[in-house]
């Protein structure tokens, strides 16, 4: 009898949708806002937005524990949440500097049509110690064929991490040339590093956002960086209203 009872509690269990994900406990950093125009105006048309997160390993996702724990997957859950209805998707792909980026936008970023294309990259090309001048050709090339897609562009610079100590002079360089093409075609900015140092500020250290290889971010790290996007974009879509 007990069993016949409990089977129906079960399967009602299974049925039902599963509960969305709560905010992750995040150290306290200052907001970013994201004017993002055609993001706004595609939620008051009634249209589901697509965002494209476009970029290498961090972007993809490397040392989640799983694809839904990357930055992406995320970032779209937090949209969600805050009750703007996105599609997210993940076109990071690890180990590639801004030439390979360059040579797969079309298939991978234009092809999708995005309303938003936020764009991680630098990190790969400070530490191959790559051209900054071949950088920042790639970098406008990119943001410009974006833009006259019709796309909203946000660019994303570098993390903290170990790895910074060896590499750190091509990192400014690299960070402050993303800085430069942002301003210079109107694009905007979302500083991690800025992030990250006011992480550590509050006393978060560096061991508990980034994983085992001192580079990549790990679950944590992943959870707080999308909030923290999430939150820069609500901000300006509640201020676009």
């Amino acid at each position: 009898m007990a069993r016949r009872l409990l089977l129906p509690v079960l399967l009602a269990l299974l049925a039902s949708p599963a509960r969305a994900e709560e905010a992750p406990a995040c150290p306290s950093a200052a907001l970013q806002p994201l004017a993002l125009p055609r993001l706004a105006e595609a939620l008051r048309e009634g249209r589901e937005p697509v965002v494209v997160a476009f970029g290498s390993s961090s972007t993809q996702g490397a040392y989640a524990s799983s694809p839904d724990r990357a930055y992406p997957a995320r970032l779209e859950a937090a949209l969600r949440r805050m009750g703007i209805p996105v599609r997210v998707l993940n076109r990071g792909r690890g180990g590639e500097d801004a030439l390979e980026m360059r040579a797969r936008l079309e298939a991978d970023v234009m092809a999708a049509r995005p309303t938003v294309v936020i764009w991680q990259l630098g990190v790969n090309g400070a530490i191959r110690e790559q051209s900054l001048a071949r950088f920042r050709t790639l970098l406008r090339q990119g943001v410009t064929m974006m833009q006259e897609a019709g796309a909203d562009v946000v660019l994303m610079d570098s993390q903290r991490g170990p790895w910074v100590a060896a590499h750190a002079v091509l990192r400014d360089l690299f960070d402050a040339t993303l800085a430069e093409v942002a301003q210079e075609r109107g694009a905007q900015l979302f500083s991690r590093r800025r992030m990250m140092d006011e992480w550590v500020a509050a006393g978060t250290p560096d061991a508990a956002m980034i994983a085992r290889d001192g580079l990549h971010h790990n679950d944590r790290g992943y959870a707080c960086l999308a909030e923290a996007v999430a939150n820069g974009i609500r901000t300006s879509i509640s201020l676009s209203r």
